[in-house]
């Protein structure tokens, strides 16, 4: 099987799973009542450690983790990609320094200690752990936009594009953005991968998600102890995230190859 198919049918699943899970789940029969129960009719891959249906978690979950996931890139991206480009543009070298200092600062943090520090002083929630992630991911972020901005093989593009009286802002965002387009492309696949696991390592110690959201790595959490009394309420949205996980490397490394971009 080749790479691109291969990463197509592992990330394909988990994403059905999220994107379709929702609608298919109400449609199964109710779950027989009682915890850890083994799989049989009414709950086919048997029931976790709080009595709930394994593949009705499994269809749910994983909603949340794509959801938190596109967010928190979306906001990484939306705001570094622009920053990255009037770095790489503007001539007060000075200014340029200063911010990437100041952004530097946040290289230095670990980003589960960060979600571990917002959860003890009470900001919790889809919207600090999405704001916290994305702003974790923005310093490289706005290294790779502006030293791919600032390539050599722009020089002359942009010499020319000046001298012919174009703008500024289409010389250095609008032809420039389309330039580091490619390595933006093949970054945010990997970043998703390493956003994917920080999120779910969030949730699994207990500092992202509230414990009450079905969500993947919640229930492998709630359901670490019952590893073998109820083995598919822990194995089945492990291996959901795995595959997501391995499925978008294979997916990145696929893209990385035709658009020529270094991953």
């Amino acid at each position: 099987m080749r790479r691109g198919t291969l990463g197509a049918v592992l990330a394909g699943v988990p994403l059905a799973c999220a994107l379709l899970g929702p609608f298919l789940a109400p449609l199964l029969p109710a779950a027989g009542s009682g915890a850890l129960l083994p799989p049989g009719p009414g709950h086919p891959l048997g029931t976790d450690a709080l009595g709930r249906d394994v593949l009705a978690l499994a269809l749910t979950g994983g909603t949340t983790v794509v959801a938190l996931t596109l967010g928190a890139l979306a906001l990484a991206y939306l705001v570094g990609v622009p920053l990255g480009l009037v770095l790489a543009a503007t001539t007060r070298r000075w200014a340029a320094s200063a911010t990437q200092r100041v952004l530097d600062v946040l290289l230095v943090l670990p980003s589960l200690l960060v979600l571990l520090v917002l959860a003890g002083t009470g900001r919790r929630g889809v919207g600090w752990l999405l704001v916290a992630t994305a702003v974790l991911q923005l310093p490289a972020v706005v290294r790779l936009v502006r030293a791919a901005a600032a390539a050599p093989a722009r020089r002359v593009a942009l010499e020319t594009m000046w001298l012919s009286g174009e703008p500024w802002w289409r010389i250095h965002l609008v032809e420039t953005g389309r330039f580091v387009g490619g390595p933006v492309l093949v970054d945010a696949g990997t970043r998703g991968v390493m956003v994917l696991g920080l999120l779910a390592s969030a949730s699994f110690l207990g500092v992202g998600l509230p414990p009450d959201t079905v969500d993947w790595a919640v229930v492998i959490e709630q359901n670490s102890a019952a590893l073998f009394l109820a083995p598919a309420a822990l194995l089945v949205p492990a291996t959901l995230l795995v595959a997501l996980a391995a499925g978008t490397n294979l997916l990145v490394d696929r893209v990385a190859d035709r658009t020529g971009a270094v991953v």
